[in-house]
């Protein structure tokens, strides 16, 4: 009874192993690479698979999802001789199971290993100035080079991202002065422009000023001159049309007689003032030869009258003219 117990016991026991050898089941996302005898199989994706027992065997497995590999600091020397420590993150992912597991030994440290050095490499042909501008170039440059030695490793480097650029203390002091200098100079050049354009402004309002005064100035003596022309035009008629109103007074019936009246009239009020004004006086030998004066008088005023006679309204425009 006790040897049945045994061998039950040993048949449960053989069963388990052997379902344990034979059944396997993979993971979404991964696959297994199988050896029977040492020598590769098959490669099991994800599901239910049965394997020969002690003949077959998982002997990689590799995980399909994109991989975040840490790139540590390393020393780097750009072309103006200043060195860097920088470090970096890669993105790999397994695209061939089998190339991954006999292709290269650890596809991991071969990777970082090669993102090292392509990024040594790329970094000593740029200046320190261009290494913080060419971030994207030199991570593009990094994927490349990496994915033409990778070819038979049966990984894909998906991006390479330089986390951190650390040059010397010396340099960051250095480059601290300059960015403050160039913001100096910044200052500086606003400033300068500042004053450059309130100079410009001042005197483009000191010339429009200048102008506008002068054109005041223009307009004043216009209007000045206008009004003297005016003055003198008005003058002239008024005078004309005087002269138009005695010559006809005169060609009137009793014109004569009149103006001999007021001549004499005229004569004697003038005479009478010189004589208040003055204490002593220069007198004409024939002051008492009143008729004689007033005969004289009246012979111009008859020359007038002939002329405005003569010439008769037409010649008004011709006074309005020479008066203008």
């Amino acid at each position: 009874m006790s040897g049945l117990l045994f061998g039950v016991i040993v048949l449960v026991i053989f069963v388990v192993i052997l379902v344990w050898k034979t059944a396997v089941i993979v993971p979404q996302r991964n696959e297994y690479v199988i050896e029977r005898l040492g020598k590769y199989r098959d490669t099991l994706e994800a599901g239910f698979h049965i394997l020969i027992p002690f003949l077959d065997k998982i002997a990689y497995k590799r995980n399909l999802k994109e991989e975040p590999i840490d790139i540590g600091s390393q020393t780097c020397i750009t072309a103006d001789n200043v060195t860097l420590e920088v470090d970096g993150i890669m993105y790999l992912q397994v695209i061939n199971s089998r190339q991954s597991a006999y292709g290269i030994a650890d596809y991991h440290f071969a990777a970082s290993q090669l993102a090292q050095t392509s990024l040594r490499s790329a970094i000593g042909k740029i200046t320190l100035d261009s290494t913080f501008e060419a971030r994207e170039s030199l991570n593009k440059q990094v994927v490349e080079a990496i994915d033409d030695a990778a070819q038979n490793w049966g990984i894909k480097v998906l991006r390479y991202e330089i986390k951190d650029i650390q040059p010397p203390r010396s340099v960051l002091e250095a480059m601290e002065k300059q960015m403050q200098a160039e913001r100096e100079k910044r200052a500086e050049i606003a400033r300068s422009e500042g004053d450059r354009q309130s100079m410009i402004n001042r005197a483009e309002g000191e010339r429009q000023e200048a102008i506008a005064r002068s054109e005041g100035e223009k307009m004043k003596r216009i209007n000045e001159a206008e009004g003297r022309a005016q003055e003198i035009l008005k003058v002239a008629e008024a005078t004309a049309e005087g002269i138009r109103k005695v010559g006809e007074a005169l060609a009137s019936p009793g014109g004569r007689e009149a103006a001999n009246l007021e001549v004499a009239k005229k004569y004697l009020d003038e005479f009478g003032k010189l004589a208040k004004a003055n204490n002593t006086m220069i007198v004409p030998g024939n002051l008492t030869d009143v008729a004689g004066m007033v005969a004289t008088a009246m012979t111009t005023l008859r020359q007038t009258s002939k002329t405005v006679a003569a010439t008769g309204p037409s010649s008004r425009p011709e006074m309005k003219t020479s008066a203008a």
